[in-house]
């Protein structure tokens, strides 16, 4: 699994984190089942602090993304993911808000703002192989 984390933006390091593993799992490069690297040897991968790729992991368990315990460490929902239920897009909503008021206030048509969405899910769709 390659992360990348980009030490110079805004995002906090450990909500990098959490996004590149779930996208790893959108992209069909995690699979249900797969354990991840420890907390320490993720961190010493990465160059950051253990704490910081604990607080990833707790915020993917949150989320139920993943599974987490002492024989097996941590490991991708063997089972199911959440559904999205409607205080999940709710909640996504609220999240979408500041980025199409940007793309607004930056002149982007509602055409374009469906079009940059519509690349970004394909981006994100597993590689047929």
């Amino acid at each position: 699994m390659l992360l990348s984390i980009d030490l110079q933006s805004e995002t906090p390091i450990y909500t990098q984190i959490a996004e590149s593993i779930i996208e790893g799992i959108a992209r069909g490069e995690l699979a249900k089942g797969e354990g991840l690297p420890s907390v320490r040897a993720l961190a010493v991968d990465l160059g950051v602090n253990l704490h910081t790729v604990n607080k990833a992991y707790q915020l993917l368990k949150q989320e139920g993304y993943v599974q987490i315990n002492r024989k097996q460490g941590v490991v991708i929902e063997p089972n199911e993911f959440p559904k999205a239920d409607e205080l999940f897009k709710r909640r996504q909503a609220e999240r979408m808000k500041p980025i199409i008021a940007e793309a607004i206030c930056r002149g982007m048509t509602q055409e374009q703002i469906r079009e940059l969405f519509y690349e970004v899910h394909e981006s994100l769709q597993p590689r047929q192989q």
